[in-house]
Formats: structure tokens, sequence, C-alpha cells
């Protein structure tokens, strides 16, 4: 059997080594001493994952007692980005009443061009290990 005699041990939490937080400046236009902030990017959890994804999920009604699930990706790709924003804090008030937003999601949205957040978005994906297409993957996992 193939698992016979392996250790456990390199699977252990304290041995996987961490995802490091990535820094980006998500736009020329905040800057400090003439330079553009950079924002920091952490890697949400698997957990925290899938919450998102289930508030983006949503079943609709196709015919009397018949239901099709629906994913609203935009929606998650704005979850997912606030979720993964460790700097700047956008649960911040002050910061949130200034740009006259409710949430960290209406934060970002409010703070970022759409092209500014399209990019975002794509470098928090990355920075939560969405950056290989699915059929690099696939490759991989054959070699």
């Amino acid at each position: 059997c193939f698992f016979m005699g392996r250790s456990l041990s390199a699977f252990l939490a304290q041995n996987v080594e961490k995802v490091q937080a990535v820094r980006y400046a998500a736009t020329e236009r905040i800057q400090e001493d003439g330079k553009p902030v950079e924002w920091e990017i952490g890697c949400i959890t698997g957990a925290q994952d899938a919450a998102l994804r289930n508030q983006c999920t949503k079943q609709v009604l196709v015919r009397k007692h018949q239901y099709r699930e629906t994913f609203d990706a935009n929606a998650y790709l704005v979850k997912l980005a606030a979720a993964s924003t460790l700097f700047p804090d956008l649960n911040n008030g002050e910061l949130q009443k200034s740009y006259g937003a409710v949430d960290a999601e209406s934060l970002l949205t409010a703070m970022l061009t759409p092209g500014e957040l399209s990019a975002y978005e794509l470098k928090v994906q990355e920075a939560n290990g969405f950056d290989k297409p699915m059929e690099d993957t696939v490759e991989e996992a054959k070699n």
C-alpha cells in the first residue's frame, strides 16, 4: 500500500510553509511622498473562501418546485479582494465614511476605478493561488 510507513509530519500545520503576503500598488492615484502607496494582500483560508462562494451562490426558481444554482462571479471577486486586503483596513469606519461606503466591498469599489479594480482582483487571485490556468494545473498533475 502506498501509505504504509509514510509519516504525516510534513502535513502538520507547524511544518507547512506559510503563504506570504503580497505588496501591490493598486492605484497610482493614492500616493505618499510622491510614490504610489502599496497595498498588502494576504491569502484567505479554504473555509473563508467556501463562505464567500456560498454568499455568492443563489437558488433561482426555474419552474414550480425546480431550482437552479447561480453563481455571481463578479460579487465573489469583490468579496475575495476585500477579504484578502490586509492594508489598507477596508473595515475602518473613518475610511469608509470618507468614501460614503457602508462595508469593505463598497469601499473597495469606491476607491478604485473599474480598470484598477479588475487589475487588483487579478493580483488578489494570484495571492490566493489562483494564478495558474486550470489546464496548467491538470498538466502538472499528470507529470
